[in-house]
């Protein structure tokens, strides 16, 4: 009896209150109608302040004045550091440097980069935003995935990497610092089969943004960032935010994560953010990636008062926010820039009543001023009578969102506001005693609302690629040393990009030059002319036989052959393919060859032959026909190109599967360069899904972000080159 008592009483005590409306996920759900809101917000008061004394909850972290600037974060991209907004890596000169060439091959140019150029272009990354969407209030600048994985650089060697190293950051941040812009970067916790950093993930975070001033770190895949990563940046002096892709699992966590993404649903009636309901301080930037209609999420982020993630670059795939969305997060930010003080207002009420169906509001209240943030959620537009407050004397009223003075109708004690509002529209409403001048505001807002959002197309387009031509060589009548010829015939050239995520949109992978769009599948039967292509992959030694008769150095020399050591490779890799080198590299040394580098259906042709086979020997898997797996955090050197000649083509061409990746196209458009990679690597890093993946099925291939020379560099990426024939 007495055992049952006690399960009855922990029962109660594990299931607390009696909630009629209970947290779904990062979300509390809305009254079914307005007759409930009485009910319903006495029940959430209760709720919150319970669950606050069981979290044991302190909001110090809220109160750093380091940190406030998290609670005025109304607008944050993630930014891939590939865009092309964002970084120039430098123009070629119109005047093209000679180089030596190999015994009997006539001459050809040799671009190297401008020594002027290859720098970062924050002012142009945000001059875009604030002409399309009225700017931001901070940047997640994302410099690993998708490319983390293709060696063995772990997380913070890519930071590292990035054009001009850390004192690059420095200066790269100080730009965005300029512009009122505060600065993230992301922490990956699955980042486990790349190099061990030797201390601890929390300690090493730390001192990266230490070094480089950032202000916050974005939680790749947490629900709540560890406290270890809060004590270990308050170590080093520069204390900086922390920000989980998702809500805290734990409720107690939000104590030191001051802002979250939010991954939310959209039923018709708003629903109310758990994390702002419990510490209205907290920022929710709110996050649907792959949404191309934001109207759901603006409604929903205006409501709740908190900020928007406007990602556009999606892991190189382009989904820009549409003219009418862009427009509408213009005036949604405006104000919630304006009045950031009354949106973390502790008596913050939503769901005040309103008098429409389908028009939701929420109440800010401050000492001498009160903010309504409000949305229509009807396919229609509405005018006329749409809230009714309590009237105070000495009260002025404004319609924000059409930048002009309200007149309420009074009667007795309540005031009735009418205005109009857009279908999907917004509105926002202020009462304030204050005497200060607005007009500035209003005169912002009103020139703003002389075009209604229906007016701005609504229409989701996708960014149209082309491939970045490759010049054709002088043809030749027979092979090279090294060559071998391909004869031509028609080939049904079939491949897919292995891109982990996107699915078939459009817009995934890429646009080939018969194609009118980017997707992730392509088949084109086409008539391929002959050629020759390189047996294997250019060597160490063949690279420093270039080296030696062009003195050739990249002006971005970062990574440039890292394995080398005093201007050579080590002793016995002459027969190891050359890594380390980037796109601009190998073209270089092509040229210098009086080469080319293979267009992708070259080498998958060389690679297949006609008849469709899987691999480069067949259609059954065959262990002994590429180099035997790396799976440490270490990474062993490549196999030399000709090891494994059970892995040959039906050409005869080797090496082409499971030594290292090679560079073939590249790709472009206004926001990214990307190459196509080809073959696959030894390398394959554990324990997590997320790592650069492998194709070594001649149907597939990989698709690589590009910046710079210093970050694609790679330690299992080099390059074979081709010639054209008669």
């Amino acid at each position: 009896m007495r055992r049952s008592i006690l399960i009855l009483a922990l029962g109660g005590v594990l299931c607390a209150q009696d909630v009629r409306w209970k947290p779904d996920g990062s979300q509390i759900p809305g009254p079914d109608t307005p007759s409930e809101f009485p009910e319903w917000i006495a029940s959430l008061k209760q709720w919150r302040q319970e669950r606050l004394i069981r979290m044991g909850y302190d909001g110090s972290e809220y109160e750093r004045p380091e940190l406030k600037w998290t609670q005025r974060v109304y607008s944050t991209p993630q930014m891939m550091c590939e865009d092309r907004y964002f970084y120039d890596p430098g123009a070629q000169r119109n005047a093209a440097a000679t180089f030596p060439t190999q015994v009997g091959t006539p001459p050809r140019p040799v671009r190297p980069y401008d020594p002027r150029a290859g720098h970062y272009t924050v002012n142009r990354y945000l001059d875009d935003l604030d002409k399309r969407y009225g700017g931001i209030d901070s940047v997640l600048v994302w410099p690993v995935y998708p490319n983390i994985g293709i060696d063995n650089r772990n997380q913070w060697d890519l930071h590292r990497d990035l054009p001009g190293g850390v004192e690059g950051l420095r200066k790269m941040i100080a730009d965005f610092h300029r512009r009122g812009v505060r600065v993230l970067f992301p922490v990956m916790v699955w980042d486990v089969g790349t190099r061990d950093p030797g201390v601890s993930y929390w300690d090493t975070t730390a001192k990266l943004m230490a070094e480089t001033g950032a202000d916050g770190v974005n939680g790749d895949t947490l629900a709540g960032v560890p406290k270890a990563f809060r004590t270990a940046s308050d170590a080093t002096g520069h204390p900086v935010a922390f920000e989980p892709e998702g809500t805290p699992s734990s409720d107690e966590e939000l104590a030191w994560n001051n802002l979250t993404w939010g991954y939310w649903k959209y039923p018709f009636v708003p629903m109310v953010s758990k994390s702002k309901w419990l510490e209205t301080r907290h920022m929710v930037n709110v996050c649907r990636r792959w949404a191309r209609d934001k109207t759901d999420d603006l409604q929903y982020a205006f409501f709740n008062g908190v900020g928007y993630e406007s990602w556009e670059n999606i892991w190189g795939i382009w989904n820009q926010i549409t003219p009418r969305d862009a427009e509408a997060l213009r005036r949604i930010a405006r104000i919630e820039r304006k009045f950031a003080d009354l949106l973390i207002s502790k008596q913050w009420e939503p769901h005040t009543p309103t008098l429409r169906y389908g028009v939701y509001a929420s109440k800010f209240p401050g000492e001498s001023q009160t903010l309504w943030t409000i949305v229509n959620r009807n396919e229609y537009d509405l005018s006329g009578p749409e809230i009714r407050i309590a009237n105070e004397p000495d009260t002025h009223y404004y319609d924000l969102w059409n930048g002009v003075e309200l007149k309420p109708e009074i009667e007795g004690n309540s005031a009735t506001f009418s205005f109009a509002m857009e279908a999907h529209g917004f509105g926002a409403i202020l009462a304030t005693q204050r005497t200060e001048d607005s007009g500035a505001f209003l005169a912002g807002m009103r020139e703003l609302a002389k075009r209604p959002l229906a007016t701005y197309s609504h229409e989701w387009k996708f960014l149209p690629q082309t491939m970045v031509p490759a010049e054709k060589t002088k043809r030749v009548t027979a092979a090279r040393a090294g060559m071998v010829r391909i004869p031509g015939g028609p080939f049904a050239f079939n491949v897919s990009g292995i891109e982990i995520e996107g699915q078939d949109e459009i817009g995934v992978d890429v646009q080939y030059p018969w194609e009118d769009s980017p997707r992730r599948h392509h088949r084109h039967q086409m008539e391929i002319h002959s050629f020759y292509i390189d047996r294997t992959p250019v060597t160490n030694a063949e690279f420093k036989r270039f080296l030696e008769a062009t003195h050739y150095h990249p002006r971005d020399d970062h990574n440039f052959l890292r394995d080398w050591k005093n201007d050579s490779y080590p002793e016995g890799w002459a027969s190891k393919p050359v890594t380390w080198v980037s796109l601009e590299d190998a073209r270089a040394y092509a040229s210098w060859a009086g080469k080319r580098l293979p267009h992708e259906w070259e080498w998958q042709y060389a690679a297949q032959g006609a008849d469709g086979r899987v691999y480069p020997w067949g259609n059954d898997w065959n262990a002994d026909a590429v180099p035997p797996p790396e799976k440490r955090r270490i990474m062993r050197p490549p196999t030399d190109v000709d090891a494994f000649p059970k892995g040959a083509s039906p050409f005869g061409v080797l090496d082409l599967v499971g030594n290292v990746w090679q560079w073939t196209d590249e790709f472009i458009d206004e926001h990214t360069r990307a190459a196509i990679l080809r073959g696959g690597s030894y390398y394959q890093p554990q324990g997590s899904h997320w790592y650069f993946p492998q194709a070594y099925k001649l149907a597939e291939h990989g698709k690589y972000l590009l910046m710079a020379p210093s970050k694609d560099r790679a330690g299992t990426l080099g390059f074979r080159c081709v010639l054209d024939a008669e």
